[in-house]
């Protein structure tokens, strides 16, 4: 049972208190992904044998929550544009929606620990990666429909502007109508995660609600 699914009684409440007290051990000293407590070290060595990437070293800073905390802002300010509505062709959404996933995947994976470097280098801007590192990492973000975009958007540059002389890739059928609320769920949980603040103006922008 994920973080998301437990019912809100003491067994949630262990369950913040269990996350809080491994991320302060993460904070005081850098803890290698072999010997982080389960369920992270299994679903981490699992995927570092699935991509042949090097092992991360987790360990919390100011910096790093800094950057965290600038990244899910960010991604919430590209989502202003795609809530806009103003991206008229379906590959420009696409790619929005693939700077809004990766930005807010990467505001979990700094806030836990991962150095930027390490993502940058072993994840880039392969978002389904980046959302199974997510996941195997305490975000509990397990949406089917969820997982099934990331596939789409990975990797998302190719998004950008098709050449003409290129097949559009394949869109999964997705819509823009369809990608908004994938993409406010994604953000809504790494915000409920990571503990961030909204964004200023971030309630102007739903209508006060």
């Amino acid at each position: 049972m994920t973080a998301r699914n437990l019912p809100s009684d003491d067994s949630s409440i262990a369950s913040r208190t269990s996350r809080r007290a491994l991320l302060r051990a993460l904070t005081a000293t850098p803890v290698a992904v072999s010997v982080v407590t389960p369920p992270w070290s299994e679903a981490l060595a699992t995927l570092h044998r699935e991509h042949n990437d090097e092992p991360a070293f987790l360990c919390r800073s100011r910096e790093g929550r800094s950057l965290s905390r600038f990244r899910y802002h960010r991604a919430e300010s590209f989502f202003g544009t795609l809530e806009a509505g103003i991206l008229t062709g379906n590959d420009e959404v696409l790619y929005y929606s693939g700077i809004v996933t990766q930005l807010g995947l990467s505001a979990h994976l700094l806030d836990i620990g991962f150095e930027d470097e390490w993502c940058a280098r072993h994840i880039g801007l392969r978002v389904a990666k980046g959302l199974a590192y997510a996941n195997a990492t305490g975000l509990g973000h397990t949406c089917p429909d969820m997982s099934r975009l990331a596939m789409v958007l990975t990797p998302y540059w190719k998004w950008r502007q098709p050449r003409w002389d290129d097949p559009m890739p394949a869109d999964g059928g997705f819509t823009a109508d369809q990608v908004r609320p994938l993409l406010r769920a994604l953000l809504n949980r790494v915000q409920e995660v990571t503990g961030h603040s909204r964004p200023n103006g971030w309630r102007r922008r739903l209508g006060g609600r």
